[in-house]
Parts: structure tokens; C-alpha cells; sequence
């Protein structure tokens, strides 16, 4: 009780003498710290882990011998997180950034607080035992849960609960590669926050504050190091053009893979099937092909060092070292097989993102065109630096987040000499993606629901405001069996002038009017004489909308027919109410208001 009564003392302490805007930058500042935290701490942990299952099993996908464990290694880590999942957290810990972006639209900002641990350490799990995902995304949704929760704790307004959340995301993202930019870029184009002098401060704030605090704790180490050292020069950009080509089909196949391959094992509904068929098929990619295992930046910053080795790593593979085709056709089967490698994690029940396998494809990508062109007898291309510009386009491809792209791998490699080079590949990338995939990984399943709040705030309106909120329902209904005289009692009980015609299974059939029947209401030898059916007026179908019809849809209908009054039913034809005009424009005025607002 004291803490109770402590708390909400200092809660109105804090409204009497601190402003909402000067609390949001204090709150900023605590949740880059925490986000940042979690995001060294989740790097370390599967570091460690990484290695104590390596020792325990006395293996390394870096090894040039045999290493069966590879085939084992996946099935146990992807067990281990389904077990987890199912009996630790019991329940659903969510889909990473699309659960972000789904509470930002619908629920508020609101994510529950087992959110901040439950995918840090399922993802521990499935990457530390090899599975074929990112640490990003966890780490990214773990941020946003801690914004969340602390905005909640220390009651801030909706809209600050929601600019805390991206503030998570920002300083997570910001911790893990130490680019404040690339963080706050995250939170602007995958999350779809709007870039105001509201939300940009809190947003750099938070992501400088995560950022130093991994610089704190881990000094200069990232998921990668790498130095530019060949400068770009202008006769570089038609194969620069062709790199974002190349990159832009590599991204439509692993955003149309993936989905594919995760609707596939969606579709079964026995876990333990599940995870034994994708846990042998994830192992024996992995065994083939070693660089699958785990994240995969040990491969790719053995080739950013000129380290082609790294593709050839495990026995199988070696007697094809100094064949330049044979190492050509690896890249290219690495390229193809890392969609689905990730998806099979993550449909077996691993838990990890899509952020990491994009950047490691992008990199695949980048030094497989640039060693094409080589072996080609092409005028030479440094593959560190196709490599890294591959990176920055196959994020575009897949994120639809080219600026993040492209100041991340800015930041990472310590400048601005490739900026040229990164813009014109993600554009390129960016064009030509953009006619088959509307939206990102993340956001594609949101937007077919209806789901996603975009920049584009008539589109959200429309997407997000539920019809069956701005549902008329005080309407006394009567059978079409019925007489005047039912007419009559529901005038009496009703304060409205509609009187819905339903059937025994409540279909809508028609409407009677109190102006219909108000010559003869006061007649009482019509009242048994006069039938529902003579005095019901029939609707057209236009006139009669579903539930499940988009609000834009639902506008187009008010405006073409000049109507006032909407009919709603269900997919069944069940009569739910009546939509009016007033109260739809209505709604929707009140939406943006509330989204300039924040």
C-alpha cells in the first residue's frame, strides 16, 4: 500500500511540475538505456551459448572436417524454444515486428510485458543451436515492449506510449550495430512513425542513448567490422544498376519463399510434425551448406575480408576449393536456399527475424554478381564493396526501408565512401520491387488484413476504423409475418422513425417507415388488415453492405448513391445495424485529428 500511495504521489508530482514533451525526452533517455541493454545482452548470451554448444558437441561450422552435430544441432535448439514457448511462457509470444506494427494500429501502442524477455530468450534458443534466423528482430520487438511497458508504468498519453515504443525499437536497433541513424530510420520507414519535432528528438535520443551503451559495454565490436579501402568511381554505376536488378529479384524471392514456406508449415497442426520435418530438412541444409548455420555473419565477414574459404567450410564442399565455377554455383545455392532456410526455422517453431538473413543475402548477392563479373573477364569490382552494396539493396528489397538500409551500412563501416554506389543500388532495388510487393515482410500479412497504419493517414482511416464501432443498432425490429399492429407497438417502444422488416433467422428483408404509416396508425380496424409486407419498402443491394467491407468501400457506396443510411449485415445476411453518413465522416475526422496529433 505504501508503494501505491508513493507511486501515485510522484505521478502527480511529475503532472504539476513536469510537461508531457519534457518527460517524454527524460522517458526516452531510460528506455534507449534498457533497449540498448537488451540488445548487448541478448548478443553475448547467444554468443556464449553459441560457443558452449559448439564445446559441448566438439563442433564449429567453421571447421574443414565433417560435422554430423550440424545435422543435430537445429532439431534440439528449435525443440528446446517450442518447449519453452509451450510450457514457460504458455502462450503466444507474437510474430516480432508484426506485432509491434499491429499494436501500434489497433491496440494502442499496448504490448504485454512478457513481450520484453519472452522473444530474447526463444531466440537464444533456436540461433544458439544454429537455426537460421536473425537476433534484429527479437531484439527490435523486445525494445518496443520495454518503450511500451514504461510509457504505460509511468502514465504517459496514448501518444506517448507509442513514440516510448518506437523509442525501444530505435535504441534495440541502435544498440546491436551501433548506428543511432539506422535505428531511428527503423523506427520511421518499417514502423511507419511520422517524422515531426515531436517525435524526432525523443527518437535520436533514445537510439544515442542505446547506442552508447553497447559502446560502453562492448567497445567497437558489431555484428560486423569492415573498412572501405577501394574507392568508387563513376564507370562502377551500369554494374551498380545491374547489382540493384539482381538484388531486387533476390528480394521478391525471399519475401515471396519465406511466405510460402511458413503458409506450408502454418497449415499443419501438430507441433511435434512440425518440428520434425523442419528441423531434418533445416539440418540437412545446414550440413550441406555450413555458412545456413546460425545467423550467418561469420560467413559473410569471411567474404567482406576476401575470405572465400568461408563458403567451403565442412568437408563436403572442400575438394571444390579451387574450382572459381564451383565457388560461383555455392553462392548461388546460398542465395536460394536462405529463404527457406530461415522460413523452416521459423515454421518448425524457432523464434528469430528476418533482418539478419536479408542483410547475409544481400551480402550473397553483392559478391556473387561482383565475382561473376570477374570471372567474366569483366573490368574488375572490389567484392567487399559490391557485397556491402548488395546489403543495403536486399534490405530495401525486403524491409521497403531504403534510407535505413543505406545509412546502416554507412555507419558500420565507419563512412560515406560507398553513399553513391548505396543510394543507386537500393533505388534501383526499391523501383523494381515495388510493383510485386506493395509492402515489406513485415507489414504484407497487416495491410491483407487491414491491419497496418502507413504514412498515408486516409488509407489508415479507412483500414482501421471498424465499422462495427460506428454501428446503429437502437432500432426496433418486426417480422415480415407480422401486422399494423406490431407496427404500432414498436413505434411505441422505439425512438427512432426505421423500423427493420427480418425474417425468422433475422435476414434484413426491408424497412418500414413511420411516415408509411402514420395516415393510418390511428385507424384501428386496419390493424389486423394491413400487412407488414404492403407497408415494407425493399432496398436495392447497393444500398446493403457487409461487415466485412473496407470503409473506403463503404464511402464510395455514400457518395456514388447520395444516401444517408447504409444497411449493414453480416457474411450470413444477418441483420447488425445501420451506418449513417454523419457518423462514418465523423469517425474519420476524429482518426486524423488523433494521428496528427501524435
Amino acid at each position: 500500500m505504501n508503494l501505491k500511495r508513493t507511486y501515485k504521489k510522484l505521478h502527480i508530482w511529475r503532472l504539476k511540475h513536469i510537461s508531457e514533451q519534457t518527460y517524454l525526452l527524460l522517458l526516452s533517455v531510460l528506455v534507449g538505456a534498457l533497449s540498448g541493454l537488451a540488445g548487448v545482452l541478448l548478443k553475448t548470451i547467444v554468443h556464449w551459448a553459441g560457443r558452449f554448444v559448439m564445446e559441448l558437441g566438439d563442433f564449429s561450422p567453421q571447421l574443414s572436417t565433417f560435422n554430423l552435430q550440424l545435422f543435430f544441432a537445429p532439431l534440439v535448439g528449435i525443440l528446446l524454444t517450442i518447449l519453452f514457448v509451450r510450457y514457460v511462457v504458455r502462450g503466444d509470444i507474437g510474430h516480432g515486428i508484426p506485432s509491434v506494427l499491429l499494436a501500434i494500429s489497433r491496440n494502442k501502442g499496448a504490448l504485454p510485458p512478457r513481450n520484453m524477455y519472452s522473444s530474447l530468450v526463444a531466440s537464444t534458443l533456436t540461433v544458439a543451436f544454429g537455426g537460421s534466423v536473425g537476433l534484429e528482430a527479437p531484439i527490435a520487438s523486445s525494445g518496443s515492449a520495454i518503450g511500451s511497458n514504461v510509457g504505460r508504468f509511468f502514465r504517459v498519453s496514448r501518444r506517448g506510449v507509442r513514440l516510448l515504443l518506437g523509442c525501444g525499437a530505435a535504441g534495440a536497433i541502435a544498440g546491436i550495430f551501433k548506428a543511432p541513424l539506422a535505428g531511428v530510420l527503423f523506427t520511421v520507414e518499417v514502423l511507419m512513425f511520422d517524422m515531426t519535432m515531436t517525435t524526432a528528438v525523443p527518437l535520436l535520443i533514445s537510439a544515442l542513448t542505446g547506442s552508447t551503451v553497447a559502446y560502453f559495454l562492448m567497445g567497437t565490436d558489431v555484428q560486423f567490422v569492415f573498412r572501405v579501402t577501394e574507392d568508387f568511381h563513376l564507370g562502377q554505376i551500369p554494374y551498380i544498376i545491374v547489382l540493384g536488378i539482381f538484388c531486387a529479384l533476390a528480394s521478391v524471392y525471399f519475401l515471396r519463399c519465406t511466405d510460402w514456406v511458413e503458409s506450408w508449415f502454418a497449415r499443419r497442426r501438430r507441433w511435434v510434425a512440425k518440428w520434425l520435418v523442419g528441423g531434418v530438412l533445416l539440418g540437412v541444409m545446414i550440413f550441406l551448406f555450413p555458412p545456413l548455420y546460425g545467423e550467418g555473419y561469420w560467413a559473410l565477414t569471411g567474404l567482406l575480408n576476401g575470405k572465400s574459404d568461408a563458403l567451403f567450410a565442412g568437408g563436403f564442399l572442400g575438394s571444390l576449393r579451387d574450382t572459381p565455377w564451383a565457388a560461383l554455383g555455392i553462392l548461388l545455392a546460398l542465395i536460394l536456399l536462405k529463404p527457406v532456410a530461415t522460413a523452416t526455422t521459423i515454421g518448425s517453431g524457432g523464434v528469430g527475424g528476418t533482418f539478419g538473413p536479408s542483410l547475409v543475402l544481400g551480402g550473397l548477392c553483392g559478391y556473387f554478381v561482383a565475382a561473376l563479373g570477374n570471372q567474366l573477364g569483366l573490368p574488375p569490382q572490389s567484392t567487399a564493396n559490391f557485397a556491402l552494396v548488395g546489403m543495403a539493396a536486399v534490405m530495401t528489397g525486403v524491409m521497403h526501408a531504403p534510407f535505413m538500409g543505406v545509412f546502416l551500412i554507412a555507419e558500420i563501416t565507419g563512412g560515406y565512401a560507398l553513399m553513391v554506389p548505396l543510394l543507386i543500388a537500393a533505388a534501383v532495388t526499391y523501383v523494381c520491387v515495388q510493383p510485386f510487393e506493395k509492402h515489406s515482410i513485415y507489414a504484407r500479412k497487416l495491410a491483407q488484413h487491414g491491419d497496418l497504419m502507413t504514412h498515408n493517414k486516409d488509407a489508415s482511416a479507412w483500414n482501421l476504423i471498424d465499422i462495427r464501432n460506428l454501428l446503429e443498432t437502437n432500432f426496433v425490429s418486426v417480422s415480415e409475418e407480422g401486422t399494423l399492429r406490431d407496427v404500432v407497438e414498436a413505434v411505441k417502444q422505439s425512438k427512432r422513425n426505421l423500423f427493420p422488416v427480418l425474417d425468422a433467422d433475422r435476414h434484413f428483408l426491408g424497412l418500414v417507415l413511420l411516415d408509411d404509416v402514420r395516415q393510418i396508425m390511428f385507424s384501428p380496424e386496419s390493424y389486423d388488415t394491413v400487412t407488414v409486407r404492403a407497408l415494407m419498402r425493399t432496398f436495392p443491394p447497393e444500398a446493403i453492405v457487409h461487415t466485412s467491407t473496407s470503409l473506403s468501400e463503404i464511402v464510395n457506396q455514400f457518395q456514388l448513391g447520395n444516401r444517408y443510411n447504409l444497411i449493414v449485415v453480416d457474411d450470413d445476411g444477418v441483420f447488425q445495424g445501420f451506418l449513417s453518413r454523419a457518423n462514418t465522416f465523423s469517425a474519420y475526422q476524429r482518426f486524423i485529428s488523433a494521428s496528427s496529433e501524435e
